[in-house]
Order: C-alpha cells, then structure tokens, then sequence
C-alpha cells in the first residue's frame, strides 16, 4: 500500500448516499454531478455517473485506458454538453453555460496533453490565466491608458506570486516552450490556479515526471488545496500518487462509476481489482 502524506482523512457520510472530509461535512459540495451521462451518435460514453466532491476535498477519479475519465472532465467543464444530468457548482446548475462561463464559475482544468502558449514568455502564459481577475477595456489596452498599466501591475505582482508556489519565478522572462516537461506541467498548473477556482480538475498531472518530481508534485497539490482551501479532483494512473493524498476516490469502467470509497476501500474492492487485472481464469 502507498505510503500517505498525511493521516488519513475521516470520510463520513453525507446526504445523497456520497462521503466527503468530516471537515467539509457543515458546507455544501463544491461540486454534485448526479446521473451524468453523454451519447455520441449510438454510443454510450458516460452514463449515470453521479459523484460529490466536498469543498476542500482531494478526490481521484481512476480506471483503465478508455474508461470515460477525461470525457467527465470535458462534461464538467463544458467541452462536452451533457446528453442528461445535472452539474452543480456550489449548488448552482451549469446547464446551458459554456467553457467560458463554467472557467468564470470557478472550475479550472489542465490538460492530458500540455497546451501552454510556447512562444510566449512563462509569466504572459499565467497572465493568461488571470481573465478572471484581471480587466481593462478595449479602446484602455490600445491606447495603454493609466488603467491598462494599474492593472498590468497587478498582473505582473499577481504571476510572480502564483509562480513562487513551484519556486519558478525566475523562470518568469523564459519562453513557455524551452521548460523542461515537468516544469510545463508545474506551469499549466499555475494558469489553472489564476483563474481563482474553487474547484481544480488535473488531467494526469505526473505524466512524464520521474518519482522525485511526483513526490514534489504530491505536495504541492497538497500545498495547493490549503493554501487555496479549494478543491481538486485528478485523474491518474500512477497509483501511489492517488492512494498517497487522495480522499476519495471513484473508479470508472466503460463509462460507469464501479466503485467509490477510501483509498483503502477502493483498493480492496474486487470489482476495482477486476477491472484493473482482469477477472481470474477458474480451474
């Protein structure tokens, strides 16, 4: 069994047949997604997926290649329209927004693949990210008014200190594409993080990194979550990663939730483990 970062959480039960952190029990959900599902044509990529996230929570959300996780993600965050179901966002229905509208909300993603802005520098790609806070009109930007450099500063001060959290910084004037792989994905973390989510979604944020840099990683999305007091759900395949600082954890199969619980329940289920290894061979 991986070793945890942190004692473990008591999960306790909430209304809705769903468990979140004791600390998170006397708030509402950040986010309930309640029988979730999308069709392509005649296929069924997600169906009844229902799942509740408590306001601080470090959840996971696991399973096999092809298992329907980054197809959640696109649903949560408006990619994708749902075909049925209901998304709450601290209690408010996200039918009918877009990506942007959902961005504004206080959901914020990172990406399977890193979509950083190469040719710009690290700190303009966080500047990016900053649409939420950060705003000047048009005809300001063009003609650079007073307000236009107010607000630059801001933004400026603003990058530096959401770039301290990995200790990259100094890494403000390098160009987004010349990083090494880890460090892109530190920097698509910190984009996400300007948009002031309540709710941060991580696509498979240790792809590619050697164990030092998961074992960094691990806390600082530790670090993230209390010193944002937001809350994170992940996907991803290294399972020390997720049984490490994970809370919950829902397991999707063919686009299916097969199973929810602690990481020590979840790691015992053996439907989890079936999907995982296979089922054994009687005989």
């Amino acid at each position: 069994m991986a070793k945890r970062f942190s004692p473990e959480t008591k999960m306790v039960p909430f209304p809705s047949n769903a468990i979140v952190p004791e600390r998170d029990m006397d708030s509402r959900p950040i986010l309930e997604a309640r029988n979730l599902g999308i069709d392509f044509g005649g296929l069924t990529a997600v169906e009844d997926f229902n799942v509740v996230v408590g306001r601080t929570e470090i959840c996971g959300l696991i399973g096999p290649n092809g298992a329907g996780k980054t197809t959640v993600f696109n649903l949560l965050t408006k990619v994708y329209q749902p075909t049925r179901g209901t998304i709450l966002l601290d209690g408010r229905d996200t039918y009918g927004m877009n990506t942007s509208q959902v961005s504004s909300a206080g959901i914020a993603r990172t990406f399977q693949n890193i979509r950083l802005f190469d040719n710009l520098t690290v700190e303009d790609n966080v500047k990016l990210g900053l649409h939420n806070e950060i705003k000047y009109g048009m005809l300001g930007g063009i003609l650079r008014m007073p307000g236009y450099w107010k607000q630059e500063k801001i933004a400026h001060q603003r990058a530096l200190e959401l770039l301290s959290i990995f200790d990259m910084q100094d890494m403000a004037d390098q160009k987004a594409g010349s990083l090494p792989y880890g460090a892109q994905r530190r920097l698509e973390i910190v984009r996400a993080l300007g948009t002031n989510p309540s709710l941060l979604l991580l696509d498979e944020p240790a792809a590619g990194m050697n164990p030092s840099e998961t074992a960094e990683l691990m806390e600082n999305i530790i670090k993230i979550r209390d010193m944002f007091q937001i809350a994170i759900m992940l996907i991803e395949h290294d399972m020390n990663l997720v049984m490490g600082i994970c809370e919950g954890i829902a397991v999707l199969n063919f686009g299916r939730i097969i199973a929810k619980g602690t990481p020590a329940e979840v790691q015992s289920n053996p439907a989890v483990i079936e999907a995982y290894l296979g089922k054994k061979k009687e005989g």
